[in-house]
């Protein structure tokens, strides 16, 4: 039976959308500050958040004027002591990138919502597309990493989204929540673990008193500096500039490689803390691979993979599948190891290689990589995923 725990966050099982069970993520993880903008396919985020808000008590939703306040309203917010969150699809999330760089400049966390749509510019509103995957890691100018989750599930989109939070807060970094519309849309059954089960990563606050802190100062060797809150008596100063520790403009290489190289290692050297993935009839209980052929594939994607594997197995091929939950950081190491014992790897993905051009760099010619590419709108035919897998080992 379902309940709400009594700070008003949903417990227990439900049937909803992945919309719907992202909000719910996002409450469960103590987001209490939601900015957005309604754009297709993602407005059922917010319609909920805003209707779930007066029910917990203390969250606070703003419908801004368009995408580039969303993404800066939420970034103020960090500083009064929020958890944040805004949600947008792709023609959104353009406009939002020059603020995605800012947010990896300031070491803000935060989390970012892109239910995908088909594209380019407005494209397919109402369809569903997978090839913002490349602009979450690479749309903002200059050198700066971030972190990317893919659901294919309702179930997912609450765990996942979850998850975000716990992933910005412990490095700083804004977090991309990378749904689909047909995740996004479809209703399935999701199970809410009961709050004292849920693990929440809490804010890295700082212990040193006003006068003695350093909004960028690195004290441990996670490389993420602690955050204070503002109206607590301290003084702080940032900018999008390069800045020192005290967060003043500091123009100079010197600073910059301090400071840039330091936003690249606090995510690269806990890669294998970051990255996730769920696989399926790879390996064997003694670690021995039992596929010729690898599928990776990601978001509903993923989900017409399996069905086109199926088809694939009736014919005698021997193939599993290796799924992202995080796409970024990418998956290196993984896709690394089985380019060296698989026949071939089939990149299945509704765009025309964005993940496929990191798994062709890492397999590194190690075994022939094939992409299944789809323009979106809807999903692949599982035959055409099927015949890549026969192709592959012919």
């Amino acid at each position: 039976m379902a309940k709400a725990d009594p700070a008003g966050v949903l417990t227990g099982a439900h049937y909803m959308d992945g919309d719907h069970a992202c909000c719910e993520g996002a409450l469960a993880a103590g987001c209490r500050f939601v900015a957005g903008y309604p754009i297709t396919p993602s407005t059922e985020v917010v319609e909920r958040i805003a209707g779930r808000f007066p029910r917990i008590g203390d969250g606070v939703f703003i419908q801004m004027e368009d995408e580039i306040a969303s993404s800066i309203a939420i970034q103020g917010a960090v500083w009064a002591g929020k958890k944040v969150m805004t949600v947008t699809s792709g023609p959104g999330l353009s406009l939002m990138m020059e603020h995605v760089g800012l947010a990896a400049m300031l070491e803000v966390p935060c989390v970012f919502v892109d239910v995908q749509r088909g594209g380019p510019s407005t494209g397919l509103p109402t369809l569903p597309g997978q090839a913002d995957m490349m602009q979450v890691r690479w749309g903002s100018h200059g050198d700066y990493r971030i972190i990317a989750v893919c659901p294919n599930s309702p179930q997912e989109a609450f765990q996942l989204t979850f998850d975000a939070f716990n992933l910005a807060e412990k490095y700083r970094v804004p977090v991309f929540v990378m749904l689909d519309e047909c995740v996004g849309h479809m209703i399935e059954k999701v199970v809410i673990q009961p709050a004292d089960e849920l693990e929440v990563v809490e804010r890295k606050w700082t212990d040193k008193k006003p006068g003695q802190y350093k909004p960028y100062e690195v004290v441990d060797d996670t490389l993420v500096p602690p955050l204070c809150k503002a109206g607590d008596g301290y003084r702080i100063h940032t900018t999008g500039l390069t800045h020192d520790e005290r967060g003043y403009p500091a123009m100079n290489w010197q600073a910059q490689e301090k400071l840039v190289h330091r936003l690249v290692d606090k995510v690269d050297k806990h890669a294998d803390e970051i990255v996730r993935y769920v696989e399926t009839d790879i390996e064997n209980a003694a670690g021995e691979l039992i596929a010729d052929v690898v599928v990776f594939a990601y978001g509903i994607t993923s989900r017409v993979a399996m069905r086109a594997m199926e088809l694939a197995r009736q014919k005698g091929a021997r193939v599993g599948l290796h799924r992202p939950l995080v796409a970024w950081p990418f998956p290196e190491k993984r896709i690394a190891a089985l380019a060296g014992k698989a026949k071939a790897i089939v990149v299945a993905e509704m765009n025309y290689g964005q993940m496929f051009y990191e798994v062709e760099r890492v397999a590194a010619g190690r075994c022939p990589v094939r992409l299944v590419g789809h323009g979106g709108g809807m999903v692949h035919e599982p035959n055409v995923i099927c015949n890549a897998i026969l192709e592959a080992v012919r």
